[in-house]
């Protein structure tokens, strides 16, 4: 197949999405596919349509030619009348078979850029609008797992002008998180003891977003399920060596002790894939996803966030959860777009 492995773009994730990128199109290149590695924001200026997908293709060189924009990034995003896609991007997206979406955090997750591929009857791995639009928010995402009955942390979603509200008024107690609505990768998240730290999370937070979610933090083991065509994966614990699961210990190789399958009874195992494969439904994920999960010392389980463009990188969850399996990353790649096609038949 011709395939346009979609990464970068001008999130705070963009250089996890390059890194997932240029895995999923070197893994494509050696199934046979014809992939090609592109930047949805910047694009390719110069580009033959007539040889868009070439039998030879030098991925490396792709990705260090996207990572070069970088440093345009400010001065592109500071003109108004600038649009998302960059150049070519619709074009080569049209032409393609399908879009590996290997993109992280706001445009590439919210929703926004499947509704516009939607439109176009552009062909994309993954969760449609809806589901991405509804897990992107984790104040909606809060919503809907409750009334769906997965267990999710006591907490509330705060706007700017509520940031005086007192932690006994939101009826939590110390130490709570303090996390925007729609970030990704853990950016934007931190874990307040008192009311000093509380502040200059609130402050942190309202920078970036102007919602936040204030929810009662979990002590214990943390874990994550990927959920594939609705099925759930073994689950996998998640032990960072320092601090907590943030943006540092997601992507540096060796800072967190994964296991999978995790040390858990069985029974433990099944009420977590159980808990997945609900939120999964109640949030319209189509394909694949991955939902968070902490598990306190009394074993209640409460589910943190859905991920619908889950991490393709060499120290990402999916990945080491579908090789316990006996999925390679190769294999993997494929049976994500043997699961996203299905949207379409």
């Amino acid at each position: 197949m011709n395939i346009v492995v979609l990464c970068g773009g001008i999130s705070t994730e963009r250089e996890v999405s390059i890194v997932s990128g240029t895995g999923v199109c070197k893994a494509l290149r050696a199934a046979g596919h014809r992939a090609i590695l592109l930047d949805v924001y910047f694009g390719e200026e110069s580009v033959d349509l007539m040889n868009a997908f070439p039998e030879n293709y030098d991925v490396d060189e792709a990705a260090a030619y996207i990572r070069s924009l970088n440093e345009m990034i400010d001065s592109a995003t500071s003109n108004p009348n600038r649009g998302f896609f960059g150049d070519n991007v619709i074009k080569l997206c049209r032409m393609s078979d399908i879009v590996f979406l290997a993109l992280h955090g706001e445009n590439g997750e919210n929703g926004k850029l499947q509704a516009a591929f939607d439109l176009r009857k552009i062909k994309y791995t993954g969760t449609g609008y809806i589901g991405s639009a509804l897990s992107m928010d984790k104040g909606l995402t809060k919503t809907v797992l409750q009334a769906a009955g997965v267990p999710v942390p006591r907490g509330k979603v705060l706007r700017a002008d509520e940031k005086d509200m007192d932690v006994s008024d939101l009826e939590l107690s110390w130490p709570v998180v303090v996390k925007v609505c729609c970030g990704g990768s853990s950016v934007g998240v931190y874990i307040a003891h008192d009311e000093e730290e509380y502040q200059k999370a609130l402050d942190a937070a309202f920078l970036l977003e102007p919602e936040v979610v204030v929810e009662q933090y979990i002590k214990g083991r943390e874990f994550s399920v990927g959920v594939i065509d609705g099925e759930a994966l073994p689950v996998i614990e998640i032990e960072p060596k320092t601090g907590f699961y943030d943006y540092k210990n997601k992507y540096t190789a060796g800072a967190t002790i994964e296991t999978c399958p995790a040390n858990l009874t069985g029974e433990q195992a099944r009420r977590m894939k159980q808990f997945a494969e609900r939120a999964y439904r109640a949030l319209f994920l189509e394909a694949y996803g991955r939902i968070d999960f902490m598990m306190d010392a009394s074993g209640a389980m409460y589910c943190l966030e859905s991920n619908t463009l889950p991490g393709m990188t060499p120290t990402s969850l999916m990945p080491q959860e579908a090789a316990s399996l006996g999925i390679n990353y190769e294999k993997l790649c494929e049976k994500l777009i043997e699961v996203s096609l299905k949207k379409y038949e």
